[in-house]
This record gives structure tokens, C-alpha cells and sequence, in this order.
């Protein structure tokens, strides 16, 4: 491995673009990525950023149960996401649909048939330590020799 490649690692690791998408949830995993963003966690002093636009992004957390509406649209999302990239789902209903899987509802989880889902923090919802967890512990697999494996 060159220096530069070694640089590029290590720059790589402390700088992680995540966009977030919520394909129809309570709102409870919506708040504890929020509170990732205040002062109490500080999401920023890890190198993470949370932008709008999927292009920016190297992460994609997939919040909410999965509804027909959204199928589409998180495929087309994921696709717009550069490589190297990951997603991770957030919580219970992106994983199994939680209490919203119902005879008769209109979700059809889990969002794992539809994107490659590189991690799951399940919890209703989860607290924000677990998901700033799972984006730290993916971040240096993720960037780690991009470059030499697209070779």
C-alpha cells in the first residue's frame, strides 16, 4: 500500500457523508438521527455530515416501514449514491416492519429486498449511540483501498 493510498484511508475514515430517508415511519427514528446533530452527541466531531442529497452521501440510513410508494424511489436513491457506499436501517420497522405488520397493511418489509443493507440497529427506536455506532464501525471497511479493489 503507497502512502498516498494510506493519506487517503485515513482522510477517508474521519470524513463520512450520510443522507438519511424515511419511507414512511412514527417519526421516533427520525428524532433519535436528529438528536445524533445536537450538542449531546455531536455527530460532527466524528467527521460524520448528514446532507439532503443522495449524491453527497456515502451512507444511506433507511428509516420507517417499507411502503409500495417507496419502492421505486429507494432504489432510484440508492442508485444516485457514488461508490463506495453503504446503507444501514434504522430501527425496527425497516427490519421487520414492527407494529406496523399487520394482516392487511401496506408495507412490505423488510428494505433488505429491495437495497443491499449493510448493517441494522434495531430498536424502537433506537438511541442515537447505537446508530452512530453502526456508521463508525462500517466507515472503515467502506473507504478502506477503494481504489486497489476497483482494480
Amino acid at each position: 500500500m503507497s502512502i498516498l493510498q494510506k493519506i487517503k484511508n485515513t482522510v477517508r475514515s474521519r470524513s463520512i457523508h450520510v443522507a438519511y430517508v424515511d419511507v414512511g415511519s412514527c417519526n421516533g427514528c427520525d428524532i433519535e438521527v436528529l438528536a445524533c446533530l445536537a450538542p449531546r452527541y455531536d455527530i460532527e466531531q466524528y467527521g460524520i455530515y448528514v446532507h439532503n442529497n443522495p449524491r453527497e452521501a456515502d451512507v444511506l440510513l433507511v428509516i420507517g416501514s417499507m411502503t409500495p410508494q417507496w419502492v421505486d424511489k429507494l432504489q432510484d436513491i440508492w442508485e444516485k449514491i457514488p461508490e463506495p457506499k453503504v446503507a444501514i436501517a434504522v430501527g425496527n420497522c425497516p427490519i421487520s416492519g414492527c407494529v406496523f405488520n399487520r394482516w392487511h397493511s401496506y408495507i412490505e418489509p423488510p428494505v433488505a429486498k429491495y437495497i443491499p443493507i449493510a448493517a441494522q440497529v434495531p430498536g424502537c427506536p433506537p438511541r442515537p449511540t447505537e446508530i452512530l455506532n453502526a456508521i463508525l464501525a462500517l466507515a472503515p471497511t467502506l473507504f478502506n483501498d477503494y481504489e486497489e479493489k476497483k482494480k
